[in-house]
């Protein structure tokens, strides 16, 4: 085993020299950044030299829009995706035929360890298109050798039909989208339809969840949730996926490298410590990245995996360092609040965080559902209930409104959780 191991670092090495080389050679852009810092290919010998080379950031890609960062001649492009995020422009991402075998490769080995094999039938909810997650999952699917259903997003009670008659054993989706599918089938008269029996787990991604948006989806649907993380500015989904121990994500590490840094000084951290995730890529030919800056929360957990799988294990994604709000001068991230919720009996795990400005102090509502109908005093329980579950949790005082079930918005895609009071 541990010849193993040292023959999967040298072909890590070997890779990593082979990105920067690239980088150096094809990317102007890149090879001024490095310049810029001091370094050199030469200088990049193993994984330990990656602290020598500079980042790479979301705003690099912006800047260089459409295909300033391409490592290879346009005509060598199979395939574009693009990812729109919160603000600026889009950010490319380009494909040559490699990189799209591997992203399938990636996404088999994902579905692998999540228990799917060549006999399952996978229901695809997430969309298509410029969108990574639908292609992503379809694709490694087939190359598995799975039944694939390109189902997409939304009509969720034809998504349901579709599992009843189809006999999805595996489906992927957003957390949120989930929890609907869940309270759909569970709101059925007929017990029969609810939850589907021939399901056997639940692939979510896309959006940070907490274990209990887990529980809920466990519960409902009957079924393991496993969390999958990707994202597209690396290849899409397929980077990591929890298997069925539901401790910690395995990274695909024929595929990426990952760093844990300080967000604020990007000195690199320790094991077991969390901080901002960072990878880079070791097979793209297309868009090679070296160090990019993923802003998402997370942290590498020491030791070997209950189900034997050695390797680098990333704890599930806590929130992005970008999404924090800062609320009298405290750091709030929506993951928080949302285990906070998850705590107090009788609320639902559906939640908007409303965000309101007096004299340039922002204040933080927090508007949640109950999880069944109930009287006006027993809201108001819950209310009060969930503002000190808020307190102890952030050490602020928040505003907390609790709704009827079914009041607030559902997402086919990412849930949206935060929004601006008009007049903020």
């Amino acid at each position: 085993m541990e010849k193993a191991r040292q023959e999967g670092k040298g072909n890590s090495a070997e890779k990593l020299l082979n990105t920067v080389n690239r980088l150096w050679e094809r990317v102007p852009r890149y090879r001024a950044k490095m310049e810029q810092a001091g370094v050199a290919p030469s200088d990049i010998r193993s994984p330990g030299d990656l602290k020598k080379l500079p980042f790479t950031t979301k705003q690099d890609l912006r800047d260089s829009y459409p295909f300033g960062l391409l490592a290879c001649h346009r005509e060598d492009l199979l395939r574009v995706h693009a990812s729109s995020g919160t603000t600026g422009k889009m950010t490319i991402v380009a494909y040559t035929k490699n990189d799209v075998e591997a992203w399938k490769d990636c996404m088999a080995e994902c579905l692998s360890i999540a228990g799917v094999t060549s006999r399952d039938t996978l229901q695809v909810m997430f969309g298509y298109g410029l969108f990574t997650g639908g292609l992503g999952f379809h694709y490694g699917g087939e190359h598995l050798g799975a039944t694939v259903i390109p189902s997409g997003t939304g009509f969720t009670e034809r998504q349901i039909q579709l599992m009843q008659d189809l006999g999805s054993t595996a489906i992927a989706c957003t957390p949120s989208y989930a929890v609907h599918l869940s309270e759909v089938m569970a709101s059925r008269k007929d017990p029969s339809t609810a939850p589907v029996h021939s399901l056997k787990v639940a692939i979510l991604g896309a959006e940070p969840w907490t274990e209990a948006v887990r529980q809920t989806v466990q519960a409902g649907l009957g079924i393991p949730a496993l969390d999958i993380y990707g994202l597209s500015e690396v290849m899409g989904p397929g980077v990591a996926i929890e298997c069925p121990c539901q401790d910690g994500l395995h990274l695909n590490g024929n595929h990426f490298l990952a760093e844990i840094i300080d967000p604020v000084t990007g000195e690199n951290l320790p094991d077991g410590e969390e901080g901002e995730l960072v990878i880079t890529t070791l097979t793209k030919e297309a868009l090679p990245l070296a160090r990019y800056r993923t802003r998402d929360l997370t942290r590498i957990i020491p030791g070997t995996c209950g189900c034997g799988r050695e390797g680098v294990r990333i704890a599930r994604i806590r929130g992005r360092s970008d999404d924090m709000l800062i609320i009298k001068g405290v750091n709030v991230f929506p993951t928080q609040v949302e285990a906070a919720l998850g705590r107090v009996k009788g609320l639902s795990v559906n939640y908007v965080l409303e965000v309101s400005e007096h004299h340039y102090v922002k204040d933080l509502a927090v508007i949640c559902e109950s999880a069944c109908p109930m009287g006006e005093l027993e809201m108001e329980r819950l209310e009060k209930e969930a503002a000190r579950a808020l307190h102890e949790a952030l050490g602020l005082r928040v505003t907390v409104k609790v709704l009827l079930p079914g009041i607030l918005e559902r997402f086919e895609g990412k849930a949206k959780r935060v929004r601006v009071a008009s007049g903020a």
